[in-house]
């Protein structure tokens, strides 16, 4: 079990926000994040909601229908909740 799984249990919020921290210099997209954890884009996209009202993750519009994710590295949340997840994940391996 994931380090951070132990702690928070495994919740589709705590997936996508761990897939971005883990791109965490790459923009992807609903359905990239959805491929990669095995949510549902209408899991993904319900659960990356807060994640931009937060200013965790910034989302940039490509053309009309397109929207590419990433976290926000000038967000000082982000910074402590990437931060976090390094020292949880080296004192729980």
């Amino acid at each position: 079990m994931d380090p951070m799984e132990k702690i928070f249990g495994k919740t589709a919020q705590m997936t996508v926000l761990k897939n971005l921290i883990e791109h965490q210099n790459e923009s992807t997209y609903l359905s990239g994040i959805a491929e990669e954890t095995g949510l549902s884009h209408s899991s993904v996209s319900r659960v990356i909601t807060p994640l931009i009202a937060s200013g965790i993750v910034i989302e940039k519009p490509l053309g009309k229908q397109i929207r590419t994710f990433q976290l926000n590295m000038d967000n000082e949340a982000t910074r402590l909740i990437i931060d976090f997840y390094n020292k949880i994940n080296q004192m729980l391996e």
